[in-house]
């Protein structure tokens, strides 16, 4: 085979390849933008496919051999849409947030701890889960994390607890009730109407369990103030101020069955 015909299939290969890795162009620079490393996939495939694959599937739609018929299915990657992070709501997660699900899980699911995986193994596929979908290379996509403010101190007393859990109550019955329901087990009065993107019907969380987003009260905070992507649940940052939304993580706190508390 001559140079040219080396040349040539150089020049396909780098055509085909480069679409996974390549940015869009247009507009300023977005500081935030953080498309699929390509020194990274060789090594995120080597994780994916020895934790991932069975129940993500090999090309990341969800549809691995574990999963039959499963009430809650695998992430789609190929959609692009995480529910839980930091990020507001209809963008792109963080690293940081895609890291805190692989480390932590999703309570309620089959999505398990993978506490065994080294930072550089998570940093890596992490970017190899990114080229699933052309939506990582759109800058567009993509925004600053909000900034999560710090637990505030009141939480820790019970009579102040309650206090704001009192206040956090009314709010949640003026903004929450229409899909959470007055018992915040997710029987609202609309969720017959309710859907996700993709025109699924969706139920809203019974809120007296734990949050699938995280256990903690900053989880919680940050869950609210962010929305969950694909859902109904947009996010109420800005919409409401920071305080007012401790006041429903507080009230959200109080009303957890015993065997959520003990989780």
């Amino acid at each position: 085979m001559n140079r040219l015909n080396l040349l040539f299939i150089a020049v396909l290969a780098v055509g085909w390849v480069a679409p996974v890795f390549s940015a869009a162009s247009k507009g300023p620079p977005n500081p935030w933008f953080r498309p699929p490393l390509r020194s990274s996939y060789d090594d995120g495939k080597y994780v994916y496919e020895r934790n991932c694959i069975l129940c993500h599937g090999a090309t990341g739609r969800g549809d691995g051999e574990l999963v039959q018929n499963w009430p809650i299915r695998p992430r789609d990657f190929t959609r692009a849409v995480f529910k839980y992070r930091s990020t507001p709501y209809g963008r792109l997660p963080a690293n940081a947030d895609l890291e805190r699900t692989i480390r932590h899980g999703v309570s309620g699911t089959p999505m398990p701890v993978f506490s065994q995986l080294r930072d550089r193994d998570i940093a890596a596929v992490i970017e190899y889960i990114k080229t699933f979908s052309d939506d990582w290379r759109n800058p567009d996509n993509f925004a600053a994390p909000i900034t999560l403010p710090e637990t505030p101190a009141w939480l820790a007393d019970t009579a102040a607890h309650d206090a704001h859990a009192a206040e956090g109550r009314k709010l949640f019955m003026a903004t929450c009730l229409s899909c959470h329901g007055e018992n915040a087990d997710g029987n609202g009065p609309i969720v017959a109407t309710l859907k996700d993107n993709f025109g699924q019907a969706i139920h809203p969380a019974d809120l007296r369990q734990p949050l699938r987003s995280g256990a903690g009260p900053q989880d919680t905070w940050r869950t609210i103030a962010v929305g969950i992507n694909g859902t109904p649940m947009v996010g109420f940052n800005g919409a409401l101020p920071p305080d007012q939304i401790w006041d429903l993580v507080a009230f959200i706190e109080s009303i957890k069955l015993p065997q959520a508390k003990t989780l």
